[in-house]
């Protein structure tokens, strides 16, 4: 990750059902950027789909990609969540949840089934899906006073800055989020700049 500048993610949520020996199973991809929506899509899926099964899942967050979970939810170890967190690697995405809803159909698939089973209606569901790459932000606290105002914005108004917030008082605060490609080009610009130097605060969010 760090010389990754950007990260592929999924914009538009998406449903597929495929069946496998009477067994319905149900996938649903989503497009989520924390885990309270982890937890109220879950939520929703339980309560629409109460008579179901099962309910498996894997989700993983954040540019990093350290974030993740996969859930079997009563299934054989390995056989549900694993594979369709395989799908999610495959597809080199983040911020996204996938969710399989089986209703069982009286007759047993085996682990190898299960695991066919829920890989493919993952694979269905991401397939519906529209795939997006974003660029990867980092976010800081800029503070100045007004003797550099006329130096410092014209910094932060080029193209991938977003400034967040901005507090103008004695000592003026901007909040930006900048894309990680140019990223260090500006705190060059700004901490390097003769007039700017030693006048200004910059702080990395974590």
């Amino acid at each position: 990750m760090l010389f990754d500048f950007s990260y592929k993610t999924i914009t538009t949520n998406a449903e597929s059902i495929c069946k496998d020996k009477g067994s319905k199973f149900i996938a649903f991809a989503f497009a989520v950027t924390t885990e309270a929506e982890i937890k109220q899509h879950l939520i929703t899926l339980k309560d629409a789909h109460a008579k179901a099964n099962h309910h498996c899942y894997a989700w993983r967050l954040g540019a990093a990609k350290t974030n993740y979970r996969v859930n079997d939810d009563g299934e054989p170890a390995g056989s549900a969540g694993k594979p369709i967190f395989g799908v999610i690697q495959s597809h080199d995405l983040t911020n996204v949840l996938i969710v399989v809803v089986r209703y069982f159909g009286g007759t047993l698939l085996g682990i190898p089934g299960l695991i066919n089973a829920y890989k493919t209606a993952a694979q269905q569901a991401v397939a519906q899906s529209t795939i997006t790459e974003k660029p990867i932000t980092e976010i800081y606290t800029l503070e100045f006073g007004y003797e550099v105002m006329n130096s410092v914005m014209p910094k932060l108004k080029q193209k991938g800055i977003n400034i967040l917030s901005q507090q103008f008082a004695d000592q003026n605060i901007i909040r930006f989020e900048v894309e990680k490609a140019i990223a260090q080009k500006v705190i060059s610009e700004l901490t390097g700049n003769y007039l700017l130097k030693d006048k200004l605060v910059l702080k990395a969010i974590i």
